[in-house]
């Protein structure tokens, strides 16, 4: 998605995740003024923001109240783990880890939307 001035809009998902359920769920997304909105809201929270416009890309595609698709666990997993890992390192003190890369576990944008679709 492009602004007015032909510059690429930012985008942003917000994720949910409780112990228990299956899989993350979308709880937020958008592009522009409503991916500042969510970010901010994150950071207000004090919710970890973490970049991926990749992930970010095959997440957009995920109806908002709907699970991730399968094909992206792998990805979100390897985040929420980190996401945990910081969470002691503040508890503990110490020097945060590098956020992981979860380029090598995203399938191409084609299966993720075919799956996200036939939910």
């Amino acid at each position: 998605m492009r602004d007015p001035g032909g510059k690429r809009l930012q985008s942003a998902v917000a994720l949910a995740y409780s112990a228990g359920e299956k899989a993350p769920t979308v709880v937020a997304k958008g592009s522009g003024l409503v991916a500042e909105q969510i970010m901010r809201r994150a950071a207000d929270a004090g919710v970890f923001v973490h970049e991926s416009k990749e992930l970010v890309s095959l997440l957009m595609q995920v109806d908002l109240d709907r699970e991730i698709p399968p094909t992206l666990y792998r990805a979100i997993a390897e985040l929420l783990a980190w996401l945990y890992h910081i969470e002691s390192i503040g508890k503990t003190g110490g020097p945060r880890p590098a956020a992981p890369d979860p380029t090598p576990h995203l399938p191409p944008a084609t299966a993720a939307r075919t799956e996200a679709s036939d939910e």
